[in-house]
């Protein structure tokens, strides 16, 4: 158990809030292991190239992670007034959202689940 007072403990636990820039996505509809592919693809690299990796990728998971890429240098410049060259990618993850369960009807009147899984995505950036 913690020690002290919860008003206590709550204000410990607030004033070590994390000031580098970021943006999540929640609920989105793209499994987890479908978007990491991408997501692995453009960790550690500074934006500009990651948003060129983004726009040229084929996968659906891309043009998700770009519009959400984009949002976090947004959120760097205008709250943080950090500049957009000298940012790189320094976080980026995914992890299991809530699944939607749906059924398939198969022969001899049995039914096969299906399970449309969703994601949350993180990205989270520095200045070098």
């Amino acid at each position: 158990m913690a020690k002290g007072h919860r008003s206590q403990i709550k204000r410990e636990r607030n004033a070590q809030k994390d000031t580098r820039p970021s943006a999540k996505l929640t609920y989105a509809r793209i499994p987890v292991q479908k978007a990491c592919y991408v997501l692995d693809a453009i960790r550690g690299k500074d934006v500009n190239a990651a948003l060129g990796i983004l726009a040229y990728s084929p996968r659906y998971a891309s043009k998700v992670i770009e519009k959400l890429l984009k949002s976090a240098v947004a959120n760097a410049e205008n709250n943080n007034g950090m500049s957009v060259d000298g940012l790189y990618i320094e976080e980026c993850y995914a992890s299991n959202g809530p699944i939607m369960k749906r059924i398939k009807p198969r022969a001899r009147g049995s039914a096969y689940r299906i399970e449309k899984r969703m994601s949350n995505i993180t990205i989270v950036l520095n200045e070098r």
